[in-house]
């Protein structure tokens, strides 16, 4: 045998071996191990319920069955923002062998209690703008899962409002006081230029201010407003709902239940797909997978929500073309 056939021969033997003798990736289903999952959400149980069932069916998914082979530690902020670093913390001391989160806050706030526990975002906005991945391809650090754009996502609901309600000139635009919210709203004040709508920005941290906002509206000459969402607007979507009627201001923001709690429009990814699919993300890193190595996805696919009732209520026509692109019209 010829030394370079020789070579060959050896490295091919030192790769079966390698291959053979290397330990196997342990099953977390089949090995007989419970893991620890935890699991944390800005707003309260109750509204989160229909998700976090979509989320466990994920999980079945994948064969893992709560208090059979996986404990899932619940944690919610009850729409109470400042609470997830309190809760994150209790996550991180129970020792969690992945951490789902709810949200860019929630992920911050893991992230800022530990670097080592993964974390599994099932939705967050802006990861990399937000310092929680260097890219979507490579997040780099332990933090991964499902995102969509935020910027992009309120850019998109805004010319629906606008294509919804053609007659509308000026919009206001209600944020929360954060990073993430201030930076969206300022993309879509330039957004806004461009389809011939004035943007008007207005801050509301807490319910109550909405009842200060609303009012004022009418002296800005506001013809409709988009909500920007978060856990405080989802928690009072009726109040807003109720407020926006009131006052005549056809209203839009992100998911389902803002159209049917009363809003004009709501446009989102299919969130309860999101927060199943999630669960193949707490499966990966179950299985040995690092966060760092697993891109961080984002959905494809959106749906789009009209209240007719709501518009009748306001008076206003919505157009015959954004009726056709509607997923589902509520009458």
């Amino acid at each position: 045998m010829s030394n370079g056939r020789a070579c060959l021969a050896l490295v091919v033997l030192a790769l079966a071996l390698s291959t053979l003798l290397a330990p196997a990736v342990a099953d977390p289903v089949q090995a007989g191990k419970i893991a620890r999952i935890g699991y944390l959400t800005p707003v309260s149980r109750e509204q989160q319920a229909p998700y976090a069932a979509a989320f466990v069916q994920g999980l079945r998914d994948f064969g893992y069955v709560e208090g059979q082979n996986i404990i899932i530690e619940w944690r919610f902020a009850n729409g109470q923002a400042d609470r997830l670093p309190t809760l994150a913390a209790e996550l991180v001391r129970q020792k969690m062998d992945v951490i789902a989160v709810v949200s860019s806050p929630a992920a911050q706030a893991a992230k800022q209690e530990t670097t080592t526990i993964p974390i599994a975002m099932i939705y967050g906005t802006d990861p990399v703008e937000d310092g929680l991945a260097v890219s979507l391809a490579h997040p780099g650090g332990n933090v991964t899962g499902l995102s969509f754009m935020g910027a992009e996502l309120a850019t998109k609901q805004l010319e629906l409002l606008k294509s919804a309600v053609p007659t509308i000139s000026r919009v206001a635009v209600v944020r929360l006081p954060s990073q993430d919210h201030i930076r969206v709203a300022n993309v879509l004040a330039g957004v806004g230029a461009g389809i011939g709508v004035g943007i008007k920005i207005l801050e509301a941290g807490s319910p109550d201010d909405y009842e200060r906002i609303f009012p004022a509206m009418s002296s800005d000459r506001i013809d409709a407003v988009l909500l920007l969402g978060s856990a405080i607007g989802y928690a009072n979507r009726a109040r807003l709902s109720a407020l926006a009627i009131k006052h005549r201001l056809p209203m839009a923001s992100s998911i389902r239940e803002f159209a049917e709690a009363g809003f004009l429009l709501s446009y989102s990814p299919r969130i309860l797909s999101m927060y199943r699919y999630a669960a193949k993300y707490v499966d990966r890193l179950l299985r040995g997978a690092n966060a760092s190595d697993l891109p961080i996805e984002q959905p494809t696919q959106f749906e789009l929500v009209i209240n007719l009732s709501t518009a009748k209520a306001l008076g206003v026509t919505v157009s015959e073309s954004i009726l056709l692109r509607a997923d589902e019209v509520i009458r």
